[in-house]
């Protein structure tokens, strides 16, 4: 089972991705669009340009609709950039060499790293705590909730909750972590670090990444294609 989880599952789940993602850019492009839009559609290409990044990163017709989900979403969704961001110390020596290039020891780097990267995970699994209860208790919300959209929460918060642990109550020798990921790359099998919580955790990533293209989680694909965007009169 540990060899499938980190030599075979890897390239299973990058495979289904980047096939499932083909499969949605195919479906979203030949959606039909509309010959006329209402008022006060944007007319221009620049305004329709500007309401897909104003919903990208502000997201505005939910500003609009539930101003508390709003600001749970929004937070959430800040929280888990800056853990993606994170997570390339995990893969990649570049930001240390980047942030080692302005004067930052690698002690200085480890600090902010728990600091940062702790004080997200904790945030963010506040806040999906949160959105996920509200799907269980708001009755409107329960009514129009789905078997997927309750997998896609509680695996991500899975993720959250034993990456925190890792993080917090184990450790993690991220030098052999990389080498393991530099090893996938250049299909050399590198042992996989042993801690139980890592391999819980990259196992739950694995499945979520795969669950990606054929889940509602892909709105933040699917809104370069909406209507504002691709539209012309």
């Amino acid at each position: 089972m540990l060899t499938f989880i980190g030599f075979v599952l890897p390239y299973i789940t990058v495979l289904v991705f980047i096939l499932g993602m083909i499969y949605r850019i195919k479906m979203w492009t030949s959606l039909a669009t509309p010959k006329m839009t209402l008022f006060p559609a944007p007319s221009s290409g620049k305004e329709r340009f500007s309401e897909v990044l104003k919903e990208t990163f502000f997201f505005k017709s939910l500003f609009n609709g539930d101003k508390s989900l709003w600001a749970m979403g929004w937070v959430f969704h800040v929280m888990l950039f800056l853990i993606f961001i994170g997570h390339f110390r995990v893969f990649a020596w570049l930001p240390d060499r980047m942030l080692q290039s302005i004067t930052m020891t690698p002690e200085h780097i480890d600090t902010m790293s728990l600091v940062s990267g702790g004080a997200a995970g904790i945030v963010i699994f506040l806040a999906l705590f949160i959105i996920l209860g509200r799907r269980f208790g708001v009755k409107r919300v329960r009514q129009i909730s789905e078997s997927g959209d309750y997998f896609a929460l509680i695996l991500i918060l899975s993720i959250i909750l034993t990456g925190d642990t890792m993080r917090f109550l184990s450790h993690i020798d991220l030098a052999q972590t990389r080498e393991y990921f530099r090893g996938l790359v250049f299909f050399s099998l590198t042992p996989m670090p042993d801690n139980p919580w890592f391999i819980i955790h990259y196992l739950f990533a694995q499945i979520l990444i795969m669950y990606i293209p054929f889940s509602k989680i892909l709105h933040f694909g699917g809104i370069f294609f909406s209507e504002a965007l691709i539209h012309k009169q």
